[in-house]
């Protein structure tokens, strides 16, 4: 039986890029099942399908504004792969 795994990574906040070090932990099928930011100033943004986080002096509506543009580019990018196949 596989067991859960643990990795660090590091990603930007989604409002303004400042870097942060995240401890996620993955399912044996590679599902993201929990994250925490490890670095001072920062919280995590909740997406089910990867780890995100933001800085917390950055409002709410800050927040939610970069999320919804940060899904665009997001779908957008998916559909340019889908279109290269």
């Amino acid at each position: 039986m596989a067991e859960n795994r643990t990795v660090e990574v590091t990603h930007g906040c989604i409002v303004c890029g400042r870097i942060f070090n995240i401890l996620a932990v993955y399912s044996p099928a590679g599902k993201l099942l929990d994250c925490t930011v490890t670095s001072p100033g920062g919280q995590i943004v909740p997406d089910g399908g990867q780890p995100l986080a933001a800085c917390s002096s950055h409002t709410a509506e800050e927040i939610a504004a970069a999320y919804k543009k940060w899904q665009g580019v997001r779908s957008a990018k998916s559909d340019d792969d889908q279109s290269d196949q």
